[in-house]
C-alpha cells in the first residue's frame, strides 16, 4: 500500500513538471524579435548620444563598442558597450540620446 501511494505522490510529481515546463517554452519562442545590428564606430555616434554619454551621468566611462540596432517595426536604438576602469555596462539610447529599456 506504502509503494502504491509514494508512486502515485512521484507520478503527480512527474506529471506537474512536466505540465509547467511547456508553458515557459510558448513564451520563450513568442519573445523572439528579429533585429538588425550593424557596427558604429564611436566617433560616428550622433552628437545627441555623445552628449549623454559625455554627462555628468556618465562621468568616466568610455563607449567600447556601438551598435545600431533596427527592430522588425524599424525603431532604432544604439547599443553600447561602455567601460569605467575594470568595470563595464551596457546602454541603449535612442538617436536623442534617451534611454531606452
Amino acid at each position: 500500500m506504502k509503494k502504491l501511494i509514494m508512486s502515485a505522490v512521484a507520478l503527480t510529481l512527474i506529471s506537474f513538471a512536466t505540465v509547467q515546463a511547456n508553458p515557459g517554452a510558448e513564451i520563450t519562442s513568442a519573445l523572439t524579435v528579429n533585429q538588425d545590428k550593424v557596427s558604429v564606430k564611436p566617433e560616428d555616434l550622433p552628437a545627441a548620444v555623445k552628449a549623454t554619454i559625455n554627462s555628468e551621468a556618465f562621468a568616466g566611462w568610455k563607449v567600447v563598442e556601438a551598435f545600431l540596432v533596427t527592430g522588425d517595426d524599424k525603431t532604432q536604438y544604439y547599443d553600447l558597450s561602455v567601460m569605467k576602469g575594470k568595470e563595464t555596462a551596457r546602454v541603449k539610447l535612442d538617436k536623442n540620446g534617451r534611454n531606452v529599456e
